[in-house]
């Protein structure tokens, strides 16, 4: 466990491999995580054993999940069952706050 609360500003922002940005926030067996995306920002289609849900906090999205599109923007959300193929577009700048059971131990190097 990472503690209860989180300020803003407290955690650092970490480059990922395909060029956009994390941080980690408060997790337990569950986790939480931030992701900041440029215009334009890829999330490669991948896919992992973990349920994930998301909140798009800002911006715009096209979100792919098992071969269907939507576009998603800002209080919208999605949820990505464990093992299906699932990616994102950014059509402008934006943040997704991503909760992923059980817990994504390869972001908390």
């Amino acid at each position: 466990m990472s503690g209860t609360f989180c300020h803003a500003g407290e955690k650092a922002w970490e480059p990922t491999r395909d060029g956009n940005r994390r941080r980690v926030l408060v997790h337990t067996d569950e986790l939480m995580v931030e992701f900041a995306f440029d215009k334009g920002g890829v999330g490669a289609p991948h896919l992992h054993p973990h349920v994930q849900a998301s909140y798009v906090a800002e911006g715009r999205f096209e979100v792919t999940i098992d071969g269907r599109s939507e576009i998603l923007e800002t209080g919208s959300s999605f949820i990505v069952p464990s093992n299906l193929v699932h990616g994102v577009k950014a059509l402008e700048a934006g943040r997704l706050v991503d909760s992923f059971a059980p817990c994504r131990t390869d972001f908390l190097g």
